[in-house]
């Protein structure tokens, strides 16, 4: 590699914004840009997006950071790929036609689908119908649904599909097929991180599995090509394109999968937290495929090409970043998160105040669509700063709630967990969330772990950085919290916290 290599870089694109990132070999972000794309709800409980302004936007911001560093296609030694997890598009291969706005994951059309599967299963399984061979419970959340519905409902899209004029893939796939030609010669891949995610891979094999394509109805042709996560260059960018030069493609990694591996945890027992609109919380169990009993998902973490696979345990949480949004604009008790901070911290404790934010029901480990949200333990002693620290406290105890189900499943003793996104910059949170699991919470220097995650990936591939030993010696804290409750209260207030959560789960009795 010649000295003129300096950089690597990261496409991140996520459910509202696409960025562009270089890294320097150091690890830290050099220069990057970002643009939004539009959110598009046709109907109640539809999301859509316009899978040609994210390609328009990936683009432009290629193009800016390039022209702002004065950076050549020279200098960069490989592009990773990170990207929102089971959103769909479709496209015709030979002329790039795009045949619907994609489906984001948010997304629900895919539910009497699958409704209709859980009913159909019988006593094999219900929810947990294909889980043994997927990893995954059956919900409209993952791709399949999504795809069968856009072949049912798209008039001609089947037949285009069985005759090679329609293919599908996650955005991954339309970024890597664009990049590397479109039309003129792109190649239609998926890593199998994203593909752990359609529901119809076999998360032992990693091959898409013939019983699950026949059920949902899709062809296998017209799906990508499963690839590992990095190792080998997928392919190059076309000259022609944003890069304007042939740069390596050799990295892939669904968006949380990109975080774990952004936060160096390489090894088995490594857990991470992403503190976002909700939270999705991972760790690492090795080559071992563990299947919950817990309610969590079993997911693919990551593969080297040539080696076996490394699985993870993921819960996810609904509602996190967005509770705070909530008590912000809908109650007008404070106007800025960090006045949110500042009211907590002017008590000790909640005064037995505990908010359980089931708007839209309960994720992990309870998967209760029919919970709502309570504020229980009200007195007349309860205050702002009371309902303040409740709010804060519910993203800790949802956490801690789905990191007990991964210790259950796992058997893996968790000692440290490593935390990103907006909600980290909360003191009295980060605080709370050692002191209700008993471990350290560790924030990283570079917060941008998800394109960190996507840039060691490439990385690796080109030779740019030697190893994960390498990657574990760039990695750097910059904030730790200890846990510094005692073992007696931290009991009482998680008793008392499910005693909270029990009243959501008995609302519509």
């Amino acid at each position: 590699m010649t000295q003129d290599v300096k950089y690597i870089g990261a496409i991140d694109q996520g459910t509202t914004s696409t960025r562009f990132i270089l890294f320097n070999r150091e690890g830290d972000i050099i220069h990057s840009r970002q643009l939004e794309h539009k959110q598009i709800y046709p109907e109640p409980g539809w999301v859509e997006h316009d899978a040609k302004q994210i390609w328009q936007n990936t683009v432009e911001t290629i193009k800016l950071t390039l022209e702002e560093t004065n950076t050549t296609p020279e200098m960069i030694a490989g592009i990773g790929i990170t990207n929102q997890r089971e959103t769909i598009v479709s496209w015709n291969p030979e002329t790039g036609e795009v045949y619907a706005n994609a489906i984001v994951w948010q997304d629900l059309r895919g539910k009497p689908l699958i409704d209709k599967l859980i009913k159909d299963g019988g006593n094999e399984g219900g929810i947990d119908r294909f889980r043994s061979k997927t990893g995954l419970p059956l919900s409209p959340y993952f791709a399949a649904s999504k795809i069968s519905w856009l072949l049912e409902n798209i008039a001609g899209l089947r037949e285009k599909a069985e005759n090679g004029k329609a293919v599908f893939g996650t955005i991954d796939s339309w970024l890597v097929w664009n990049l590397t030609g479109g039309k003129d010669g792109g190649i239609h891949i998926t890593d199998v991180t994203n593909a752990s995610r359609y529901q119809l891979m076999d998360i032992a094999a990693l091959q898409w599995d013939s019983e699950l394509l026949d059920i949902y109805g899709i062809p296998e042709k017209a799906l990508p090509q499963i690839k590992p996560s990095m190792g080998s260059v997928y392919g190059y960018t076309a000259e022609s394109g944003p890069t304007g030069g042939r740069i390596p493609i050799g990295g892939i990694l669904g968006d949380q999968q990109a975080a774990l591996f952004g936060q160096a945890c390489f090894e088995e027992g490594m857990a991470k937290n992403t503190y976002g609109t909700g939270c999705f919380l991972l760790v690492n169990t090795g080559t071992q495929l563990c299947q919950s009993e817990q309610g969590l998902l079993t997911t693919v973490a990551y593969q080297k090409e040539g080696e076996k696979p490394v699985y993870a345990l993921e819960g996810s949480i609904a509602v996190a970043g967005s509770l705070v949004q909530w008590v912000r604009d809908n109650l007008g008790l404070v106007s800025s998160a960090p006045e949110l901070d500042n009211l907590a911290e002017s008590i000790p404790d909640n005064g037995g105040v505990y908010f359980v934010p089931a708007f839209s029901g309960l994720f992990a480990p309870y998967w209760r669509s029919d919970a709502r949200g309570v504020i229980a333990g009200l007195t007349g002693f309860a205050g702002a700063g009371h309902i303040a620290r409740a709010v804060l406290e519910a993203t800790a105890f949802q956490t801690s709630d789905i990191f007990d189900a991964m210790i259950k499943d796992s058997g893996i003793d968790l000692k440290e967990l490593r935390v990103d996104g907006g909600l980290t910059n909360s003191r009295p949170l980060m605080q709370f969330q050692a002191d209700i699991l008993n471990i350290p919470v560790i924030r990283p220097a570079v917060m941008e772990t998800t394109a960190l995650g996507a840039a060691y990936a490439a990385g690796l591939t080109s030779g740019f950085w030697k190893d994960e030993a390498e990657l574990q010696k760039h990695w750097q804290e910059m904030m730790r919290w200890m846990p510094e409750l005692d073992d007696e209260k931290r009991r009482e207030q998680l008793r008392l916290w499910h005693k909270a959560v029990k009243r959501t789960l008995n609302w519509s009795e």
